[in-house]
């Protein structure tokens, strides 16, 4: 293996190389190019100040020989400070001019004054002219010029003069002179670019050899595969761990929902007009063909560090006899076609799963057989890394159906309960046995004292007072350690007695406030009824335990919800609103109240699936989403919008609602052994040992999950 790496290496070095004697091939071309370009534009002439000044003296001395040039019938004076010499005026000439700048400025009638000023003190003699006395010619004589100025108002603009490339016998003999005394001849100048010419072409030989040399050694040591290395590669655990992680990358890019093309400048948003009215929205449905086709969800519950986490447990695939028989996947709300995680149970069906609220990677499970697995996701295997045996001291011998973590991050433990009536209490990091246990009875059976638990729920910042549903229909409250002269164990001497079918799910109320609502908790039932109940804490002193025959303290619900139309299979109190709590039955419904709007029907209900919902969840940190698992072996995600944000006055309209619920006392329910034998509803009674109702067996999971 370490020889493929350093051959790969060198390979890579190599093909460095010679992307490095390509560049540097580009970058000698371009240099000669610019070389060129910048002797084409040093061999063109310009014009220097040397030569305008030189210019300007080539015509000032011809100007001197053959003197200005002067219009038709106008003669210039030969006292005007301007003039270079004393020329005779024109015969015809009657006015002299001003100079060139004084007849810009002036106008037609200041000319014409000048001229008759002139005749007047000269005579008829032309002016500016005298005859000598030999009458042959003319001889100059003095004049004088009497200018009358005016003043004009004009607008002076000033053109840029365009540069006039001038050449000069002289000047360019000289530059021409001077250039050759610096310059190489034309022979040293082709000598020399014919010798850079073959510099460059040998250069690019050596560069374009050395690259064929190089392919050719990368094509000699690019070979086929035999069958064995190339399985080999694909067997391999980095091979495999990197493609499913960079696939997973690409796939949650691909499945973002945001809308790359949205105009921000449109005020109207039609999804949201469409939408506009339902309060509770589908997000999504997680299902795979692989691993949840013919299982049913039997739990499900949310990261409490990564919000987008969602875990579900799944039962045994009746078809698919060489896959695990339960099995545990973790969906991510941004990969929807496959779970992120896929984890095994290899011998029996994970029928409780549980986030770790301290330490995100890891995942807790409880199995049929009575088994806790935990897995820790930084593994990357489907195995659990600890789990018990059958043969651990204290350990759980029938199903596991509930499990929660209590405590704080420094001191935490993992709680189990089975339906045998054995509660545990597990360290995180030590499976081998339990840390402690207790033992539920009731002594007022007359077949068994085990007490079946079917719910189990801790009050908020409880970690020894919990309350246990059991199959029974009844509801009892435990201590795990003695506490103020209470001992630990099941408190009967109080029974919470009300529901006519084993008890699905339990839910402590543990939204914090401005009224305490701790003591408020809520029960499902197979009887179709949702009940609300108010605690009572165990006084010291009490009797705990009832002897044969004695007679319990029944303590009636509150209310009576009876919003279903099939058994109801898991509620939960909302973790934000502590008036709203959401419900899921066996007609695929999922029903969510609101006491301080209504207690007799559901705010809102909403029809998820055509099979049995099993299991609900909220995500705890906004309560916005809830995550709902069916027998179908959907996970499906609701979103309930504004609902769940409280109102400030949510918590006393929900102490006003509370006192004024009438308590309702319904027919008393006696347990077997308490003096008026056994009861049954409609045909339906508690199996043998009090373990079966209705046909119903809690040691499968047929009759809990609606299959």
């Amino acid at each position: 293996m370490s020889s493929g790496k350093d051959r790969r290496a060198e390979i890579e070095a190599k093909k460095a190389k010679l992307a490095e004697l390509r560049r540097m091939r580009e970058e000698r071309k371009a240099a000669s190019l610019a070389e060129a370009a910048s002797r084409r534009d040093s061999e063109i002439p310009t014009s220097t100040p040397a030569s305008r000044a030189t210019f300007t003296d080539v015509n000032d001395l011809v100007a001197s020989l053959i003197g200005p040039r002067s219009e038709a019938g106008v003669g210039t004076s030969t006292d005007l400070p301007h003039s270079r010499g004393s020329i005779p005026p024109s015969p015809g000439g009657g006015r002299v001019p001003t100079p060139a700048l004084g007849v810009s400025g002036l106008s037609s009638s200041a000319r014409e004054s000048d001229a008759g000023s002139d005749r007047q003190m000269y005579g008829s003699a032309p002016s500016g002219l005298a005859h000598d006395s030999s009458g042959h010619g003319f001889e100059p004589s003095p004049m004088r010029v009497t200018v009358d100025l005016i003043d004009v108002e004009q607008d002076l603009f000033e053109f840029p003069q365009k540069q006039k490339v001038m050449y000069n016998k002289e000047i360019q003999t000289a530059d021409l002179e001077s250039d050759d005394e610096k310059r190489p001849s034309e022979d040293e100048i082709r000598i020399r670019i014919q010798k850079e010419e073959a510099e460059r072409a040998a250069r690019e030989r050596d560069i374009e050899e050395e690259s064929i040399r190089m392919e050719q050694e990368l094509v000699a040591d690019i070979r086929v595969l035999t069958e064995e290395e190339r399985l080999g590669i694909l067997q391999d655990p980095g091979f495999i761990d990197f493609v499913d992680q960079s696939s997973k990358i690409v796939q949650r890019a691909l499945q973002d929902r945001y809308d790359y093309t949205r105009d921000y400048r449109i005020s109207t948003d039609v999804a949201a007009d469409e939408l506009e009215g339902e309060k509770v929205k589908r997000v999504c449905a997680f299902f795979d063909d692989r691993w949840t086709k013919n299982r049913s969800v039997t739990d499900v519950d949310w990261s409490h560090k990564f919000p987008e986490l969602c875990v579900a447990a799944y039962n045994k695939n009746p078809s698919a006899l060489n896959d695990p028989d339960g099995v545990v996947l973790v969906w991510n709300m941004h990969l929807l076609e496959r779970p992120e995680f896929v984890l095994h149970s290899q011998q029996s069906d994970v029928l409780a799963v549980r986030f770790s609220p301290y330490q995100s990677n890891l995942i807790f499970g409880g199995t049929y057989s009575g088994e806790i697995l935990l897995w820790d996701t930084r593994h990357g295997r489907h195995l659990p890394v600890l789990k018990t045996t059958r043969s651990s001291i204290g350990g759980h011998f029938y199903p596991v159906y509930n499990m929660q973590v209590v405590g704080t991050q420094n001191a935490h433990n993992l709680i189990t309960a089975d339906t045998d009536g054995k509660v545990n209490s597990w360290l995180v990091d030590m499976l081998a046995q339990p840390q402690d246990f207790i033992q539920l009875t009731h002594n007022g059976h007359s077949k068994t004292d085990d007490v079946a638990v079917s719910a189990m729920d801790f009050p908020p910042n409880e970690t020894s007072m919990f309350y246990v549903g059991t199959e029974e229909g009844s509801v009892y409250q435990a201590l795990r350690h003695d506490r103020a002269g209470v001992k630990a164990g099941l408190h009967n001497a109080d029974v919470y007695r009300s529901h006519r079918a084993p008890v699905t799910s339990l839910s402590c109320n543990k939204v914090a406030g401005a009224v305490d609502f701790s003591d408020l908790f809520l029960t499902a039932s197979m009887d179709w009824k949702i009940k609300l109940w108010r605690g009572r804490a165990p006084a010291a002193g009490q009797v705990q335990q009832l002897q044969q025959g004695q007679q319990a303290h029944e303590v009636h619900p509150l209310h009576t919800f009876d919003g279903a139309d099939e058994p109801v299979y898991d509620v939960k109190w909302h973790p934000q609103n502590p008036a709203l709590f959401g419900a899921v039955d066996g007609s695929g419904k999922f029903d969510l109240w609101n006491l301080n709007a209504d207690t007799d029907v559901p705010t809102v209900s909403t029809s998820l699936s055509n099979r049995a919902l099993n299991k609900l969840v909220w995500e705890s940190k906004e309560g916005r989403r809830a995550a709902i698992g069916s027998s179908e072996g959907r996970v499906h995600i609701v979103d309930i919008g504004e609902l769940a944000i409280p109102r400030e006055s949510e918590w006393t309209d929900m102490q006003r609602v509370i006192a004024g619920m009438p308590i309702a006392r319904e027919m008393p329910i006696f347990l077997e052994g308490e003096g008026r034998g056994r009861v049954s509803s409609g045909g339906m009674g508690y199996g043998e040992g009090g373990r079966g109702f209705g046909g119903y067996d809690r040691r499968t999971s047929a009759g809990m999950y609606g299959v």
